[in-house]
């Protein structure tokens, strides 16, 4: 039996209060549905900035009556300390998965990425340290190892940050450090590796490149790659951060604790492999065999390879990835197609 499989046996029979930052939004939301099936009692916190209601519809469609009771929605925005305050209350365990993401979104506007993803960031620590909560584990992103060329990606070892929102990323790594050390508040940060699956918005300027290509090739429109299509990425199923989240949260090795750690499956896929597995996968769906993508310059801010080593994260706490590439893309498409996305 995995640690993660010990832990929901575990949780099943002692409820928790967790709160969700972010929980209308695409990880947040998988957090919600696998907790409430846990029986735990969940908080939520979203402004819908970047989150949706039909993301909460959806998981209400999944879970219990009794279980969609012990959730608690509060509309409200991280760059509101009183909000924060008010969704840490009674609180055991926090998950901070709120944020403005994107690159190129962090290029675009780098004064509201930075108020949100820093300054939000704080009033979330600020918030749960007085709260007195058990341990508070937050979102943290791969884009922090920045031009560092090394391969696969280590914790200790970073580069310079290629963008706005890579610094807002590592500079919560830095608080995060800072509120351990000074005030022993027990922080896990999880960088994030091109996590996909159910529940992530396919539209708009920012969206990421699953979910976007899969609605492009619904619709039969052009699928355009930046580069030649080499650039590779450790893509990761939501399965696999759902568990990461979990196993971190209540994870009570002293040693674990206010450490930052790679969530991702260690495998590298090129966006040119990425792409025929999308083909693949919708050829049920009235996708041509032979459709083929259009290569455009690459673009600013984007590092070119992107591998995890995960070692620290099993070793840890525990963390076993049980979906790669292809059993997520299996997974993610059907919800794709039945959610009509096109």
């Amino acid at each position: 039996m995995t640690a993660f499989n010990q832990l929901q046996t575990r949780l099943q029979s002692e409820p928790n209060t967790w709160l969700v930052t972010g929980v209308a939004g695409f990880i947040g939301s998988n957090l919600l549905e696998t907790l409430l099936k846990l029986n735990q009692r969940v908080v939520g916190l979203d402004n819908f900035a970047t989150g949706h209601q039909r993301n909460l519809n959806e998981v209400q469609t999944l879970v219990t009556p009794a279980q969609w009771a012990n959730f608690q929605f509060i509309q409200g925005d991280i760059c509101n300390l009183v909000d924060c305050q008010k969704a840490c209350a009674g609180v055991d365990f926090v998950l901070h998965q709120a944020a403005l993401g994107s690159v190129p979104r962090s290029l675009a506007d780098p004064i509201t990425t930075n108020a949100t993803n820093i300054s939000g960031f704080l009033n979330m620590l600020l918030a749960a340290r007085d709260a007195k909560v058990k341990s508070f584990t937050y979102a943290a992103s791969s884009s922090t190892y920045g031009d560092h060329p090394g391969l696969p990606k280590v914790e200790d070892t970073i580069g310079k940050p290629l963008s706005p929102y890579a610094v807002t990323k590592y500079v919560n790594e830095l608080y995060a450090d800072v509120f351990a050390r000074c005030y022993g508040f027990n922080t896990v940060g999880l960088r994030y590796f091109n996590v996909f699956g159910p529940r992530q918005d396919p539209n708009g300027a920012y969206a990421a490149v699953i979910p976007k290509w899969t609605a492009a090739l619904l619709a039969g429109e052009p699928i355009y790659v930046n580069g030649d299509g080499e650039t590779s990425r450790d893509f990761c199923f939501v399965a696999n951060a759902v568990q990461a989240n979990l196993l971190a949260a209540t994870n009570t090795t002293p040693e674990a604790n206010n450490q930052i750690y790679n969530v991702a499956v260690g495998d590298r896929t090129t966006l040119n492999t990425l792409f025929s597995l999308l083909r693949d996968n919708l050829a049920a769906y009235g996708v041509k065999p032979d459709t083929q993508p259009i290569h455009r310059d690459f673009r600013a801010g984007d590092v070119r390879h992107s591998l995890a080593d995960i070692g620290k994260a099993q070793q840890l706490l525990g963390y076993a990835p049980t979906e790669r590439i292809e059993q997520g893309l299996a997974k993610a498409i059907p919800w794709y197609v039945a959610k009509n996305i096109t």
